[in-house]
């Protein structure tokens, strides 16, 4: 089971990092801004769900190794969950509103849920190694 928790961990480290890093660069490199933004928005549902199912999976059999990088694993989870179900939601609204100040102070916020996200699946990879 350590072996599927290290995977699935290392997947979810691997993959929230490309998306972060790599994606939404690669998208505003390859289209207008108007439609890079609507591949963003496009997008970003489907990889909450990805980020909870993986991060809850890996975090549920994590336990049964580590129980810090069970915990850190369903933390992801659940903010992934607060930042799809209610931050995304906030900032569509500050879009379609064009409320600037906002969408600035809430995509900081999940900016950094992000950032502190892909760091705690690290140290779970480097906890589950």
């Amino acid at each position: 089971m350590t072996t599927i928790a290290l995977l699935l961990s290392a997947l979810l480290f691997g993959g929230m990092a490309l998306f972060s890093f790599g994606f939404a660069a690669v998208l505003f490199k390859v289209y207008d801004a108007p439609n890079a933004r609507i591949g963003i928005r496009g997008a970003f549902p489907y990889y909450y769900l990805w980020v909870i199912g993986t991060s809850g999976l890996a975090g549920l059999i994590a336990l049964t190794q580590s129980g810090l990088a069970g915990a850190l694993l369903i933390v992801i989870a659940l903010s992934t969950i607060y930042a799809r179900q209610i931050l995304m939601v906030q900032i569509n609204a500050a879009t379609d509103t064009e409320n600037k100040a906002q969408f600035k102070s809430l995509h900081g916020l999940s900016v950094v849920i992000q950032l502190v996200q892909i760091g705690l699946a690290g140290w779970a990879v480097v906890l589950l190694a």
